[in-house]
């Protein structure tokens, strides 16, 4: 019966404290978030309201990024909880070990671990791309827009009084190959379509390589080379499908499935799953790392320390993963190594301090 108390109250006083702790931040992302909002919001003079409305779209994306340092601050505020009331040195002298504390905690954040990964991701890619497509709206009114399915990479784009409807079956950073360009009026009645072998688009003047032009008329012209006009490079399509936040896990596999079909690199999309399915586990060892450090540092009696503390440690750790990610997409290290090293390196740290956990 005892056990059964003392786990409710562990678990009731983290997530307690979790909420709280999350709240707090949700509130914080979200007002420096209007202050981005308000710039773009002069820029293309929208109304005020979509200012907010936005701030609150991107937020939860924001904050699945922020979770881990939530768990190390959160279970700093846990332990100075039950520190203040002395219920610490309660639970030890009734044979509750700090190990045995440890483990509840590492457990509850596993179970929060699973539920932000499968339910939570999920709803904040969803609302990421409600907030890009309503930005790209007001930012370019859906002039130009692009795209990667089964059939390749497409594009759309107007200029002047056309709409180019281009189609490549792949693409290789500067390179698109078997390229089928059509032109159309507003109307979408065709006016020409352009053939290529291949394309470098380096720059914004597309070189069309061994080109055959086919007008209205059923005409057939067929060139060397041709020069293209468009409002797109190779670095821009690339950044197009760089923010993978919008996308859900199962649209990642699938975007990932059609990069490999056209050609394109996907390990910024194994990068990104990588981080998703490690999340829970980077849970669960900042939670570790947390009560050990709190454990450990006994005069940081201050909540206001505690969160500059805990700041400072998120900091540390946040540019070294962000580094080890840098490393994997430009092919220095592995992709899986470049993910899963640190983790390696806390569950290490983690496992020292646990040795001398009960020495408090």
């Amino acid at each position: 019966m005892i056990i059964k108390k003392y786990h409710t109250y562990i678990f009731s006083t983290f997530v307690k404290n979790f909420l709280i702790t999350s709240l707090v931040f949700f509130c914080i992302v979200v007002i420096i978030n209007i202050f981005e909002e308000i710039r773009f919001s002069e820029k293309y003079n929208t109304e005020v309201y979509y200012t907010i409305y936005l701030s609150l779209l991107n937020a939860p994306s924001l904050m699945f990024e922020i979770f881990p340092f939530i768990f190390l601050i959160s279970v700093k505020f846990f332990y100075i909880s039950l520190k203040e009331k002395n219920e610490i040195e309660i639970l030890n002298s009734n044979t509750i070990s700090n190990f045995k504390i440890i483990t509840i905690l590492t457990i509850i954040s596993a179970i929060l671990g699973i539920f932000i990964l499968l339910f939570y991701y999920s709803f904040s890619s969803n609302l990421k791309s409600k907030y890009l497509d309503l930005k790209n709206r007001f930012s370019n009114t859906n002039e130009y827009l692009a795209v990667v399915n089964d059939d390749g990479l497409w594009i759309k784009e107007e200029m002047e009084s056309s709409i180019f409807i281009i189609n490549a079956e792949k693409f290789d950073r500067n390179v698109l190959k078997n390229i089928t360009i059509t032109e159309v009026n507003k109307y979408y009645n065709n006016k020409n379509t352009i053939n290529a072998k291949e394309a470098n688009i380096t720059a914004k003047n597309w070189l069309l390589k061994n080109v055959s032009i086919i007008t209205d008329n059923g005409i057939k012209n067929d060139l060397k080379s041709y020069l293209y006009n468009s409002s797109f490079n190779g670095e821009i399509i690339s950044n197009l499908f760089s923010n993978l936040n919008s996308l859900n896990i199962y649209q990642l596999h699938k975007l990932s499935k059609n990069y490999q079909k056209i050609g394109y690199s996907n390990t910024e999309i194994k990068i990104q799953l990588n981080k998703i399915y490690s999340m829970p586990i980077f849970f669960m060892l900042m939670t570790v790392l947390g009560f050990i450090v709190i454990c450990k540092i006994k005069y940081f009696k201050s909540k206001f320390f505690v969160s500059i503390f805990g700041i400072f440690i998120s900091v540390v750790i946040y540019y070294f993963n962000y580094f080890s990610g840098i490393l994997g997409a430009n092919g220095v290290l592995p992709i899986y190594l470049s993910v899963w090293t640190p983790l390696l390196i806390l569950f290490l740290i983690c496992n020292i301090g646990m040795l001398k956990i009960n020495e408090v």
